[in-house]
């Protein structure tokens, strides 16, 4: 089997309710993305998500080191991307390139093999733990608690909230995040998320008032990703285990996490450079026995790579409708996501959607983070909320 082309559709859609976090907390429901198709000889078309910026850079790697190759080679063409970009490091936007190939090629390889990505990657079971995450901080009282109330009833009791801006107000908003997870008929477990938001300082002040009140598993990214002795600090200053790692690039990036005891559990996901780069970490981790827990994706198709790692905790979930293009084989089930038997990857694109959807360009309110950080961030003490937007005056 040989790799003939690449083909690629950028879309944009609306999603089912808003998200937002303490850089962001007015929040957007707009979703864009880079629906990517790796092309054989053998009429099977691997498929995957990507960065709609990256989307030239994308076609470029594909036909300059993939077009012509064996895609069930998956690992040493993962190697011969990331040797590619050595000279600049796969940092930044490469990883993104190098992560939306890589997922293709993995759909590819379980869809020669006639089997789903989860057995091709050689777990034994199609259960994941899941865990809801809202990235709510633009949803009001109620919307927090439908949202986790939905989850719940769908057996979920692990949630985790975007705090950072007004600390009664996320006390409060805590609250009512457990209240709806108890609904499930489980004990909830409750995570909060500052964004890298937070001073060490602010982190500690902040994580400690919480814990006077509830008993928090983990505060995430509760100072700079790269900040190893401010991230140390936190995590010996709270209960709360310190989780980080989703906004890192490559395996050298926590390799200084873990030299430094900084983080107490490992977030990893397709930005670490697709499965192949993304298991690195993961393998890496579980020789210090330190546990890790995979980032959401729409449709959740990540959860084949969750499946078969033995130092998973649990996945995130965020069900806000960003899979509106396309089918996945997979369900939310007594607190699971159960992936199914569909060869490859689960995802099928609804073409008659792509085509709806289809953008020239992303609009800037589909960004993730239209005002990158908010004015403050880690620099004095944070308010209510109310203060100004990056950029204005």
């Amino acid at each position: 089997m040989k790799i003939t082309g690449i083909r690629s559709i950028m879309f944009e859609h609306q999603m089912a309710r808003p998200i937002g976090d303490a850089n962001n907390p007015r929040g957007r429901d707009q979703y864009a993305a880079l629906a990517v198709f790796l092309d054989t000889d053998l009429g099977l078309t691997g498929v995957s998500l990507g960065n709609p910026g990256q989307q030239r850079d994308i076609h470029a790697m594909a036909e300059n080191l993939l077009v012509g190759r064996d895609p069930r080679g998956v690992v040493g063409l993962w190697q011969r991307m990331a040797d590619f970009a050595f000279k600049g490091g796969v940092r930044g936007a490469v990883t993104d390139v190098i992560g939306a190939l890589d997922v293709a090629l993995w759909d590819l390889k379980a869809k020669a093999n006639g089997e789903p990505l989860w057995k091709t990657l050689g777990a034994s079971s199609r259960a994941v733990k899941a865990y809801a995450s809202g990235i709510d901080l633009c949803l009001n009282d109620d919307e927090i608690r439908a949202f986790y109330e939905r989850q719940a009833a769908r057996g979920i009791c692990i949630g985790k909230l975007k705090v950072g801006l007004d600390r009664e107000g996320d006390l409060r908003r805590i609250g009512i995040m457990r209240e709806a997870l108890a609904t499930s008929g489980r004990e909830p477990i409750l995570l909060v998320d500052s964004n890298e938001y937070w001073s060490p300082k602010q982190a500690i002040q902040h994580i400690r008032y919480f814990e006077r009140h509830y008993e928090l598993f983990w505060a995430e990214e509760p100072a700079r990703r790269w900040d190893t002795t401010g991230l140390r600090q936190v995590s010996s200053a709270v209960n709360a285990a310190v989780a980080t790692g989703e906004n890192l690039d490559d395996a050298a990036d926590f390799r200084a996490l873990i030299a430094h005891q900084a983080a107490d559990i490992l977030q990893i996901g397709v930005g670490a450079g697709g499965i192949t780069g993304a298991m690195r970490i993961a393998q890496m981790a579980d020789g210090f026995d330190l546990p890790v827990s995979v980032m959401n994706c729409p449709g959740d198709y990540m959860a084949h790579f969750a499946a078969v790692l033995p130092n998973h905790i649990w996945m995130e979930v965020v069900d806000a409708g960003q899979d509106r293009s396309f089918d996945h084989d997979s369900r939310v089930e007594d607190g699971y996501i159960i992936l199914g038997d569909a060869p490859g990857n689960g995802i099928q694109f609804d073409m008659a959607k792509l085509e709806q959807f289809r953008v020239t360009e992303r609009s800037a309110s589909a960004a993730p983070s239209p005002w990158g950080r908010r004015r403050g961030g880690g620099l004095y003490v944070v308010g209510d909320g109310e203060s100004e937007e990056v950029g204005e005056e």
